[in-house]
């Protein structure tokens, strides 16, 4: 499966992504970095307990099915649906974060601002994956595939936060 691939690396970056900002603005300390990293490996494993759910479901529709050749096919077509609006997506993500190393402090607050804040909130759209997915003949069984893919993905943040980071009040910064 082509797709299957590329899709999994954007979902564990995704992932990745998601335990940072579960952590974003819950520490006031300058110097970090361990804590980042931290944040961003508990979503990445997160991320990979919770994408065996769409995993597990596309190796059980293959196994049950009557013409496994043909749901193979669908997912197939399904995961590159899926796929594109995802990497409009990702790309416009990688420009704004480009944007935001390359350039000097005021450009960079810019590309957060413009850039990845309005990202953040479009994530919720993996929507349009699943229906990329059907649109592009992936029918029923990538619509699901690709449903549990995309609430799998989606509950990677409130999980790590959840279970990390819920105790952390503004009022507790820095003490």
């Amino acid at each position: 499966m082509a797709p299957a691939i590329p899709l999994v690396l954007l979902g564990l970056t995704d992932a990745a992504f998601s335990g940072f900002h579960a952590y974003a603005d819950t520490d006031a300390r300058i110097r970090k970095q361990r804590a980042v990293a931290r944040a961003a490996l508990r979503g990445l494993a997160v991320g990979g307990v919770l994408l065996l759910a769409p995993t597990l479901t596309a190796v059980l529709l293959l196994l049950t099915a009557r013409d496994p050749a043909r749901i193979y096919g669908l997912l197939s077509a399904g995961g590159l649906g899926y796929l594109l609006p995802l990497a409009v997506y990702a790309a416009a993500v990688l420009l704004s974060l480009a944007a935001y190393f390359a350039l000097p402090f005021r450009g960079s607050t810019l590309a957060t601002v413009v850039g990845l804040g309005p990202l953040t909130l479009l994530r919720p759209l993996a929507v349009a994956a699943c229906l990329g997915s059907v649109l592009n003949g992936g029918g029923g069984p990538a619509l699901l595939v690709g449903t549990i893919a995309g609430a799998a993905v989606l509950c990677v943040e409130p999980a790590v936060h959840r279970r990390w980071y819920h105790h952390v009040r503004w009022g507790n910064l820095g003490g």
